[in-house]
């Protein structure tokens, strides 16, 4: 029996991924208006970011502890095998959930056979560890072989990301509101990195053209053999610098391929619109 992969949301992959690559999907959950919505499912991301641009900020909570709890059980009845791999727990408490049903559900059925992964990676970073990963369980690929390339994937993935405004980060504590007011006066633009899970600042740069040949530079430094990678490019509502992004990558580094998704409604409602980001390895698995 093949191995089940199962992600949740903010891995920022399309709906019809899902589907297509037999991928389980935990929506995590988006408040607005006072109603819950799935993200991806039940909520597009356009809507999310029509509501932040007129100043109608909403809010994120983790995946369904009972949806977990229903989906584990049934996979343990029917002696599935499977790997979870979680949106980084530095970000969010998904993780910590996931391993607490888990550890539940494997009291009433000692021999279910799930492994629940901290990618400690976040939009389409994370994703790209869970398209890999389908594409091995799609391949018969051992639980163990797997594994081991989401941990090498997951430890080795950059992501490199540039927010349109940074009071956004500001609200949810991940800048300090005072480089949120200076960078709004100055039209100065940060890059940030995650880095363990965590989301770490690491230049700014003034002008928007400027930092797009910076981000394509630290590329350079970082990345190894960019021409045989997937790239990724995810961003909020800004469809045309993403293709801007491509083209200069395309010409730089001709990667094997370049993936461009929307970043979903639960890590939009933290960045808000208008952020790039652009992930790649900077190590490939030998």
């Amino acid at each position: 029996m093949h191995v089940q992969i199962l992600a949740d949301s903010a891995c920022d992959l399309p709906l019809q991924f899902y589907a297509e690559k037999n991928v389980t999907l935990f929506p995590l959950k988006v408040h607005l208006d006072g109603k819950e919505y799935d993200d991806l499912k039940t909520i597009d991301p356009s809507e999310v970011y029509r509501n932040i641009r007129s100043g109608n900020y909403p809010k994120t909570s983790q995946a369904s502890p009972a949806g977990f709890k229903d989906l584990f059980t049934e996979m343990a009845k029917n002696g599935q095998d499977g790997i979870y791999i979680a949106f980084s727990s530095e970000l969010s408490g998904t993780y910590q959930t996931a391993v607490m049903i888990s550890n539940q559900v494997k009291e009433e059925y000692p021999d279910f056979n799930l492994t629940v992964v901290d990618s400690k990676c976040a939009s389409l970073g994370y994703g790209l560890v869970v398209m890999e990963a389908a594409r091995l369980a799609s391949c018969h690929a051992s639980k163990e072989e797997i594994i081991a390339d989401i941990k090498f994937r997951s430890s080795h993935m950059e992501h490199l990301f540039t927010v349109d405004d940074l009071d956004y980060l500001a609200k949810g504590g991940r800048v300090s509101k005072a480089s949120a007011f200076l960078g709004g006066l100055l039209n100065i633009k940060p890059i940030l990195n995650v880095e363990e899970g965590k989301l770490i600042p690491i230049e700014k740069i003034r002008g928007r053209k400027k930092l797009l040949r910076r981000i394509i530079e630290i590329m350079k430094e970082r990345g190894d053999t960019l021409g045989s990678q997937t790239i990724g490019i995810s961003h909020a509502d800004d469809e045309e610098t993403a293709h801007e992004m491509k083209e200069m990558i395309q010409q730089e580094f001709q990667p094997a391929n370049i993936e461009i998704t929307s970043i979903g409604a639960a890590i939009g409602s933290h960045t808000g619109a208008g952020t790039i980001a652009i992930f790649f390895l900077n190590k490939l698995p030998s």
